[in-house]
């Protein structure tokens, strides 16, 4: 470790408790030269080591900043210790109890790395917090790869630092070709099997610690199939070829990617490999590939079903599917991985306990050829305080592009409701045509926002989010940080756009939940004839300041201190309302609640006073490129329904509509095309009235002309 690289450890370490992380501990030792690693001192003897997971591995969480989080892990290489030292994370500080995410992070005491080794980080449960999701698997993730960093480098649990292979590399043969029946690549090792009987499973059973598993022996003959299982690895051209035949092989190829490959997983048996869990979360939970820290959990967008087998013998499967491995995994299909079966019995009404079973794979050497392998490089220096920037860039890449895939339903709806959006406002003048569709329409679209956007998707933005842009536009700007929440991403960049479009009522006034929910619950106390409020100009006029001035203060407090900052946002009861779903600490609940009874008698009056995220985006409203809202002539002299009707208030009585204040509600436009309500179009509708009945002939009087036409007279009065 060099005298000018710092490390976290440095800066942290001096505040610590040893006993705090290590029960019994008397102090820490001097930090290690070549590793940011500290001991930790028992009775004079080093008990752990200790060291920050930022020094290791990438940390950066929702707020573009680090997550510290220090651990201790023993000679055995099993965690001794662990603590959440330092965050900035928005989502945790002003939206969840601090304590709540300290004891999740505390709960990683005792984690076997041993084990986490040997199943590719698979051997633990991962406890997500609602409304904190990104946090949680940031915090996850650091902590399995930098411990079995730190383990490696130290030799605990006998772990040893991964090397380079020192013989020659391999890599797939497109050339190979595999045999063409079934029984062939079985004996070779094309096919690889696992089979179970049902003897030997509750043989398993019964050797496991809950007594109840025994007890519920399966009750068929002991040699009837439990399951037999075969994999092949069909993303070499040749075993595909044999297997899929000629077009599923070319439909396999079109649906990898470049750096995808595939297995083909056959079945048969009382057990099915797939289970019915993917159907209702996305994911096959009863396989999982593993190859050596590498750890591949199959979802429902990497699978397909197969229609046939091609290789002649095949036996009768039941089950046959195709599951994709994506690219960046870190999998090589050139070395041996094995396929875990998790088998589960029930012991109770909603208990069950699991067994495991593995199917090792190697590819045949014939499938193989062998890579030059280039000269090799100067010996690198024991584990470096700091990661290779190329390997963290890389392993965060990953981490958000996996949440992205797994967010992939929640991104297409958010886009349909984006899509529909923009169709609105595009052509506004038809869609507000029929009053009532157009109420029908918008109360629809402001239920699934509210329900989908904010309670299903938490996809509410704050006024935090922006004030994380600033501090990494200061500190240091990363994609990486604002990717790892794929719906804020795109909200934020729609709001963008629509800035230069519309203004801020897009999203103030469609997109965001808590503002539906204002809107809604006011629609409710039309319903139910509460009062309406309508504020006098004068006093209204002199409100609308106040959210300036709060998203000003907010600002201010944020180059001082960013957490600080955090705090004084609960000013938002988004986190309140949206996040937690009003299951918080009652003074936030009796806040939020105040509000929207206040939104009861006075329309959206928190959107309309007092919220800063309104602010932040009314201050470039004006510099959108069209003005889309339509106005007459007469609009503010003498006519002020416009102005009267508008739910916000948005509207001078002069008649000019305030774009910083307008919401987009489209409720003037409604008005504009309204020959029950407009006097413009009411006049309009009179004239053309009058005109066409002047255009109609008196049926009574003949044509000028007629023989009889001098005969007519008027009649008399």
């Amino acid at each position: 470790m060099s005298a000018d690289a710092r490390t976290v450890l440095q800066d942290l370490l001096p505040d610590q408790t040893a006993s705090d992380l290590v029960p019994g501990a008397e102090g820490f030792g001097p930090i290690r030269e070549d590793l940011a690693a500290a001991p930790v001192l028992k009775g004079g003897k080093t008990v752990a080591w200790a060291f920050v997971t930022s020094d290791f591995v990438g940390t950066t969480g929702y707020s573009g900043k680090p997550i510290h989080t220090l651990i201790a892990v023993d000679p055995d290489a099993r965690i001794a210790g662990v603590r959440l030292v330092k965050h900035s994370e928005p989502i945790v500080l002003i939206g969840i109890p601090e304590a709540k995410v300290r004891a999740l992070v505390e709960g990683y005491k005792g984690l076997d790395l041993v084990a986490e080794a040997q199943s590719g980080g698979t051997t633990h449960d991962v406890d997500i917090i609602s409304g904190a999701t990104v946090t949680v698997m940031v915090i996850d993730d650091s902590i399995i790869r930098s411990g079995l960093k730190v383990a490696r480098a130290l030799g605990l649990g006998g772990l040893a630092p991964v090397a380079a292979a020192a013989g020659p590399r391999f890599e797939i043969d497109p050339a190979a070709a595999a045999p063409a029946d079934w029984a062939t690549m079985e004996g070779d090792g094309t096919l690889r099997r696992l089979s179970l009987d049902v003897g030997q499973v509750n043989e398993a059973f019964a050797a496991s610690p809950d007594i109840r598993a025994a007890q519920r022996a399966l009750t068929e003959a002991p040699e009837t199939t439990f399951i037999d299982m075969q994999v092949a690895l069909v993303s070499v051209p040749g075993i595909g070829k044999a297997i899929l035949g000629d077009a599923a092989d070319a439909n396999l190829r079109g649906w990898l990617a470049e750096g995808d490959q595939a297995i083909a997983v056959f079945g048969q048996g009382l057990y099915s490999f797939k289970g019915s869990g993917y159907v209702r979360g996305g994911i096959f939970d009863r396989i999982v590939l593993i190859q050596d820290d590498v750890s591949v959990r199959f979802r429902d967008r990497d699978h397909r079903r197969l229609n046939g087998i091609a290789a002649e013998g095949a036996p009768g499967f039941t089950e046959m599917d195709l599951f994709r491995i994506p690219a960046g995994t870190g999998f090589d299909p050139a070395k041996p991985f094995r396929i875990q079966l998790l088998v589960q019995r029930e012991v109770g009404p909603i208990e069950k306990v699991f067994q495991t079973f593995e199917l090792a794979y190697e590819l045949p050497p014939h499938y193989l050829r062998q890579v030059t392998a280039p000269a090799p490089e100067p010996q690198a220096a024991p584990a470096a305080a700091t990661p290779v920037a190329s390997e963290e860039s890389q392993a965060q890449a990953e981490l958000w592009k996996r949440i992205w895939l797994d967010s992939q339903a929640r991104i297409a709806v958010l886009g349909v409701m984006l899509l529909v959006l923009t169709g609105v406002f595009f052509f506004q003048h038809f869609a507000v045509r029929n009053e009532r569709r157009f109420y029908i329409f918008r109360m629809v679209y402001l239920a699934a926002t509210l329900v989908v956007l904010g309670w299903m998707f938490n996809a509410q933005l704050s006024v935090v989010n922006l004030m994380a842009l600033f501090g990494a536009l200061v500190t240091g700007f990363s994609w990486q940080a604002f990717l790892l929440d794929p719906l804020t991403f795109i909200l934020w960049f729609a709001v963008a756009a629509a800035l230069l479009f519309w203004g801020r009522g897009a999203y103030c006034g469609w997109l965001c939940p808590f503002g539906a929910l204002q809107e809604l619950t006011n629609q409710v106390a039309r319903k139910l004839r509460i009062p309406q409020w309508t504020l006098p100009w004068g006093l209204h006029e002199r409100l609308w300041p106040l959210k300036y001035m709060i998203f000003l203060g907010l600002f201010g407090a944020s180059l001082m201190s960013v957490e600080q900052a955090e705090r004084l946002a609960e000013v938002e009861p988004f986190k309140t309302a949206i996040i937690l779903k009003f299951v918080r600490a009652w003074p936030f609940v009796a806040y939020a609640v105040a509000l929207l009874v206040a939104g009861l008698f006075v329309e959206r009056f928190y959107c309309r006073y007092l919220c800063p995220l309104g602010a932040a985006l009314a201050i470039p409203a004006r510099i959108r490129m069209f003005d889309w809202l339509k106005r007459y002539h007469e609009c503010g002299n003498p006519c002020q329904i416009c102005a009267h009707e508008c739910p916000v208030q948005s509207i001078h009585p002069t008649g000019e509509i305030n774009p910083n204040e307008c919401i987009n509600c489209l409720h003037c436009q409604v008005l504009y095309h309204s020959p029950k309500v407009c006097p413009v179009v009411i006049k309009k509708v009179k004239r053309r009235d009058k005109l066409a009945a002047s255009a109609v002939p008196d049926l009574g009087r003949p044509p000028a002309g007629h023989p009889n036409a001098a005969r007519v007279t008027k009649p008399s009065i």
